[in-house]
């Protein structure tokens, strides 16, 4: 570290309340505090409205407010290589990716990182309600304060060396003490709402966006005894469990159809009648892509996990074929379980690593 100097904290600032926040706490704690906007993403959304400019508007504001230089940097290429080619590459396979896992991994956590130790950080920061405990020189990645904002979900895929130089000020906090302390500060973005859809190209309609870059393949929808009902518009337009958009009517007890299996050789849509039926749940699951960030889970191991970023956690068990590969089953049936999203392994608080979903497992395959 540099002599006589502070340490240096390298800020990843959306523009939004959670990393001004971040950043107003560390330059309150005496951190020497340098703020960076990151542009991955540079198309208009379907209203001509560039919210890249708009957040950057935002966060530029918040800097002068707390009085921090900021920067841009710009990873259009990378993002488009490691992440939004994988999101693509997921739905051409008929599955449902989650590229806000891949982001951390591979944007935040990965190319950020470099840059902020390149240009002399000692750390650097984000707004993720999570928390990193430092005990007998290991390190643990903890499930943020706010349980309803906890998102070491989307961390799953970190390692060790990733998260030792990472700082989350505001992971012990709530959100609404969030706000609160951005108020308290007078920054613009103290009720700017939180951002939703695709990891920073934010929220599209879904259809005509992917339609932009991937060609329709429509097929048939058929219910799982084969019945035909009609076309659909391509397997990567549906996930498992869902419900809109099916557009079906006037059939069988006038219960809600979902989705319930993709048949991705065939290009079938299979779907079934009411919320609790049979094929909606599975008792268990195959994973792949597995990361830890310690040591690799290994053997038959009981802990609890989670299949989605909203879901409580599950009392599971695991076999861990080799370190890269896993079978788990869950005590309670689970609905809608996804490929392509990802399963999150924990004991306790601390989120000990996770994997993707490959296939699931009913009773009938045990």
């Amino acid at each position: 570290m540099r002599e006589n100097q502070k340490k240096r904290v390298v800020v990843g600032m959306s523009g939004g309340v959670d990393s001004a926040v971040a950043a107003a706490q560390l330059k309150e704690q005496g951190f020497d505090v340098i703020g960076v906007f990151m542009k991955n993403w540079d198309e208009k959304t379907e209203g001509g409205e560039c919210t890249a400019a708009a957040d950057f508007t935002d966060m530029r504001a918040v800097c002068d407010t707390i009085k921090i230089p900021y920067y841009t940097v710009n990873f259009e290429k990378e993002y488009r290589n490691r992440v939004f080619a994988y999101f693509l590459d997921e739905y051409k396979k008929g599955r449902t990716p989650n590229p806000d896992v891949m982001c951390n991994s591979q944007i935040k956590f990965d190319a950020f990182l470099k840059y902020a130790l390149k240009i002399g950080a000692d750390h650097i920061a984000t707004g993720h309600y999570a928390r990193i405990v430092h005990e007998g020189g290991a390190l643990h990645l903890l499930k943020g304060k706010d349980k309803n904002k906890d998102q070491t979900y989307f961390l799953c895929m970190l390692k060790k060396a990733q998260l030792k130089n990472v700082l989350f000020p505001i992971g012990g906090m709530q959100k609404k003490e969030v706000r609160a302390y951005a108020r308290q500060l007078g920054l613009t973005v103290a009720e700017k709402k939180d951002s939703t859809g695709i990891c920073f190209i934010g929220e599209r309609k879904f259809k005509p966006f992917l339609e932009t870059f991937l060609p329709a393949q429509p097929g048939e929808m058929r219910t799982l005894e084969g019945e035909y009902i009609k076309p659909h518009h391509g397997l990567m337009y549906y996930t498992l469990g869902q419900r809109r958009g099916l557009d079906i009517g006037g059939r069988g007890t006038g219960e809600p159809w979902f989705v319930v299996k993709k048949d991705v050789e065939n290009n079938i849509l299979y779907v079934a009648q009411g919320k609790d039926h049979p094929a909606l749940f599975s008792e268990g699951l195959t994973a792949s892509g597995l990361s830890f960030i310690h040591t690799p889970l290994s053997g038959t191991v009981k802990c609890r996990a989670k299949v989605r970023y909203r879901q409580p956690d599950q009392d599971v068990e695991a076999v861990f074929h080799t370190p890269n590969t896993c079978t788990v089953m869950f005590r309670e049936k689970q609905r809608a379980i996804t490929p392509g999203q990802y399963i999150v392994f924990y004991d306790g608080e601390e989120c000990l690593g996770g994997g993707v979903i490959d296939t699931t497992i009913t009773k009938e395959e045990r």
